[in-house]
């Protein structure tokens, strides 16, 4: 492996954006300060107030105090609505009309790229924006994630998109949620907590990878037995929690530019925690690019400091993947 980069999502600090007994800049500024990491991506809607359409001088100021700090951005999270708060789908030049002006926004914070949902802008929209990409040296990410798989016909439907423009600014960026062997303990004590029967939560926790479990789960969900206080996070199950390999990704990984190394808390009893990054590991020579730490376990893990769950994660990242 070579040219690789260890950086922190923003995003981990979303409890601390929430309390907002800091500014939003100086969290993101103190990622780097405080020696977490000096590679930041950045979700903007958390940052700017501006956004999707953010001033020039809160970009400036962000991009001058990570500078000043030894650090900078490598990634922006970029939004693509794709119709109004009333329901009507936007045009074509309206969705680029919302685009562009983050691409921009991107450059000028100093970023190597922007991200997005895998599929949302299609070709239209990607074969618009390649040449605004070009001037601006911008990459444009699409994520792929949780349950998705490369083989899925949504996502092949994608990398159709991408094989036919063919394009080195146009990449993929694997999230490391696809690749879960067993679910986090605190999401099980959490929904143990909220009420979710135990013969379920017994299965979930032996037998996460089994078919006739994941027919559990909506079983459950259709009998309308979901308790209603976990409900949004039993949803999890369903969508942003996979079952696949590593191994899966090996047919594209030409086309992968980025890693979201997703965790979700740091107990590690079945290997949770670093039995994917292991097995990634095996995946990943001759990749060159980003391995982001994302933290998602702050939906349930309330009072969780985000500097401390980073920084022993990039820590074992580190270990494993370096």
């Amino acid at each position: 492996m070579t040219a690789l980069t260890l950086s922190a999502q923003a995003f981990n600090w979303t409890p601390d954006i929430i309390r907002a007994e800091r500014t939003s800049e100086d969290i993101v500024v103190g990622i780097v300060a405080d020696g977490v990491a000096d590679t930041v991506e950045l979700e903007p809607g958390q940052v700017f107030r501006g956004f999707p359409r953010s001033t020039d001088a809160e970009l400036d100021s962000l991009r001058q105090r990570l500078s000043a700090a030894g650090g900078r951005v490598s990634m922006v999270g970029a939004s693509l609505d794709d119709a109004t708060p009333r329901g009507e789908l936007l045009t074509l030049d309206e969705r680029e009309a919302f685009l562009v002006p983050q691409l921009r926004a991107a450059h000028r914070l100093g970023a190597d790229g922007v991200r997005l949902p895998f599929g949302q802008a299609g070709s239209e929209l990607l074969r618009r924006v390649l040449p605004l990409l070009h001037e601006l040296g911008i990459t444009l990410y699409e994520e792929i994630q949780g349950q998705q798989t490369p083989d899925s016909p949504a996502v092949q439907a994608a990398l159709d998109v991408f094989a036919d423009l063919d394009d080195p600014l146009l990449r993929v960026l694997v999230d490391c949620s696809m690749f879960m062997p067993s679910l986090p303990v605190t999401y099980l004590e959490a929904l143990r907590a909220g009420g979710v029967p135990g013969a379920l939560l017994t299965r979930l926790e032996t037998e996460w990878l089994s078919p006739e479990t994941h027919g559990a789960v909506i079983d459950l969900l259709r009998s309308g037995g979901v308790p209603g206080a976990v409900h949004t996070l039993y949803m999890n199950l369903l969508v942003r929690f996979g079952r696949s390999e590593p191994s899966v990704i090996r047919p594209i990984l030409p086309a992968v530019g980025a890693f979201h190394l997703k965790f979700w808390d740091l107990e590690n009893p079945q290997a949770q925690v670093t039995a994917p990054l292991t097995a990634l590991r095996a995946e990943l020579d001759g990749f060159s690019g980003t391995l982001c730490s994302e933290w998602g376990g702050h939906e349930w893990l309330e009072g969780a400091d985000p500097t401390d769950y980073t920084r022993r994660h990039l820590a074992l990242a580190g270990e494993a993947l370096l």
